[in-house]
C-alpha cells in the first residue's frame, strides 16, 4: 500500500519543512535569561510570546529541530477538547468548576481564531465543522443523552445527524449516525506553528533547537539548565513538554502518560470520490474507544489513530492504518500511501490538562489528544503568569494532578487497556 513516492514523514511538512533558524547547533548559549522555555511546540511558543512581548528575556530550547514533536505531527483538528460528561465532572468537582472548565474548552476554541487573525498567521483556518459517528446505535443513544446532559449556559451548538441523513455528512456505511459539531475547525499543522514561531523569533525571544535539557539545578533564585550545548542561569523556567515530557522534570513525567498517535496520507483522489467521502469538508472521527479521526485535504484522506503501542517505523503502522480506514471507506481501499508519520500526545489519568506551578516550575500540559486550541490558551495564560499577570487564570489550575503508584513515565499498563479496548471495539459494542 506504499506508493512510489512515499515519504516516512508528515505530508504537513511539505508545506512548512522543519527549518533550522539562525540559532542551530553550536549556537552560543546565553549566560543568563529572565525565562527558559522547554519546548517548542504550541505550548512553548504562547508562552514565550507573551515573556518576550512582556520585555523579559526569553529563550526557547528544544532537544529535536523546532516544533518536531506533535504540533507539526498532528490532525489538525480543532475542537472544543475537554473531555468527560458533565455529570460525572459534577461529582468529582461540582457544578461550578465543571461549568467553567466545559466553557475554558469553548473559549479556547475562540481565543485561537482570534490569534490567528490578529497576527494575520496563514495556516487554511476555518470552521469546517465537525462529525462524530456513532460505531452503533447505543452509542448514538449514550451521545444524545450526554449532550443533553450539558446546562443551557455552556452554548454548545451540536446536531444529531440520525443514520438515514448521515450520507450528507461523511460517505460511509459504517455508521449508525452521529453528532455534527458545526463549531468545530480545522487548520494547517506545521504552518500555524511556522507562523507563531515567527511572531516569536519578531518579539524578542531566541528559539534554538537541537538543545537537549539534561539537568535542572534549583537555586536560591531561579535555575541553572545544564544543556547539551551549555548551562544557562534562568529566572524562570516553563515545562511545555506535554507527550515528550521526561526524567528533567520527574513529577511532570509521572502524571503524564505519553501515547502514540499514528497518521497517514494518501495519494490524491479524484475530485468526485473526495467530495463522495467529506460532502461537506467536516473533520471526522467515532466514538470507537480506540478513535481514528480523519478528514479530506487536498483530495488527500489524512487518516490517523492508535494502531499501536510503541512502533516507531512508519513503514509498519501505515499499512494497520490503510486497513482501519478501508473498514470504514472501502472505495479508498485501493488508494496507496504517499505519508506516514507518528508523534506523542500526553494523556493524564483524569483525562484532564493541568497548568500550574510545582517547585518553582511552570507548566502545562495534558490535553489528551485534542490540543491544537488548549495549548495555545493555556500556553498563553502559563506566559502571562510568569510575566506577572496573574489576573489571567485558567479553570484547568489548583487541580489535583493525579499520578498512580509505581509510575515514572513508563505506561506499563496500556498493552492489556489497548487489548481490552481492541477486543471490544472488535465486538462492536
Amino acid at each position: 500500500m506504499l506508493s512510489n513516492d512515499f515519504t516516512p514523514e508528515p505530508f504537513w511538512w511539505q508545506a512548512a519543512p522543519r527549518a533550522e533558524t539562525a540559532d542551530v547547533r553550536g549556537s552560543t548559549l546565553p549566560d543568563e535569561v529572565d525565562v527558559l522555555v522547554i519546548g517548542s511546540g504550541y505550548t512553548g511558543l504562547h508562552a514565550a510570546l507573551q515573556t518576550a512581548r512582556a520585555g523579559l528575556g526569553t529563550l526557547v530550547v528544544d532537544a529535536d529541530a523546532l516544533g518536531a514533536g506533535c504540533s507539526t505531527r498532528n490532525g489538525g483538528q480543532v475542537s472544543t477538547s475537554v473531555k468527560g460528561d458533565f455529570p460525572g465532572l459534577v461529582r468529582q468537582y461540582g457544578a461550578e468548576q465543571s461549568l467553567a472548565m466545559l466553557k475554558e474548552g469553548i473559549t479556547a476554541l475562540n481565543f485561537l481564531e482570534q490569534f490567528i487573525q490578529d497576527e494575520a498567521i496563514e495556516c487554511e483556518w476555518y470552521r469546517s465543522g465537525h462529525f462524530s459517528g456513532a460505531h452503533n446505535t447505543s452509542a448514538y443513544d449514550a451521545a444524545a443523552r450526554r449532550l443533553t446532559d450539558l446546562p443551557m449556559e455552556l452554548g454548545m451548538k451540536w446536531h444529531m445527524i440520525p443514520a438515514k441523513d448521515q450520507h450528507s455528512e461523511i460517505g460511509s456505511d459504517r455508521y449508525h449516525g452521529g453528532v455534527l459539531y458545526p463549531d468545530h475547525g480545522a487548520l494547517q499543522p506545521a504552518l500555524y506553528h511556522a507562523g507563531l514561531l515567527s511572531r516569536v523569533q519578531a518579539a524578542g525571544a531566541r528559539t534554538i533547537g537541537h538543545c537537549r535539557v539534561e539537568r535542572l539545578e534549583s537555586l536560591s533564585a531561579g535555575f541553572n539548565v545544564h544543556t547539551s550545548l551549555g548551562t544557562v542561569r534562568a529566572g524562570k523556567v516553563a515545562i511545555a513538554t506535554n507527550g515528550y515530557t521526561g526524567p528533567v522534570s520527574p513529577w511532570q513525567q509521572r502524571r503524564i502518560i505519553p501515547i502514540g498517535s499514528y497518521m497517514i496520507a494518501t495519494a490524491p483522489v479524484a475530485e468526485e470520490l473526495a467530495k463522495e467521502i467529506a460532502p461537506r469538508g467536516r473533520t471526522m472521527t467515532d466514538t470507537r474507544r480506540l478513535v481514528f479521526y480523519y478528514r479530506m485535504y487536498e483530495r488527500r484522506m489524512i487518516f490517523g489513530g492508535r494502531v499501536a503501542l510503541s512502533e516507531t517505523d512508519p513503514r509498519v503502522s501505515a499499512p494497520r492504518l490503510h486497513d482501519a480506514m478501508s473498514e470504514i471507506f472501502p472505495q479508498l481501499s485501493g488508494t496507496p500511501i504517499d505519508y506516514s508519520w507518528l508523534g506523542f500526545v500526553g494523556f493524564t489519568f483524569d483525562t484532564l490538562p493541568h497548568i500550574g506551578e510545582q517547585d518553582g516550575l511552570h507548566y502545562a500540559m495534558g490535553y489528551c489528544g485534542s490540543g491544537i486550541s488548549l495549548s495555545s490558551y493555556l500556553g498563553s495564560i502559563m506566559g502571562s503568569q510568569i510575566a506577572g499577570d496573574t489576573g489571567r487564570r485558567s479553570a484547568f489550575m489548583d487541580l489535583n494532578f493525579p499520578t498512580r503508584p509505581f509510575y515514572s513515565g513508563q505506561p506499563w499498563f496500556l498493552k492489556p487497556s489497548i487489548l481490552y479496548y481492541k477486543w471490544r471495539d472488535r465486538l462492536n459494542v
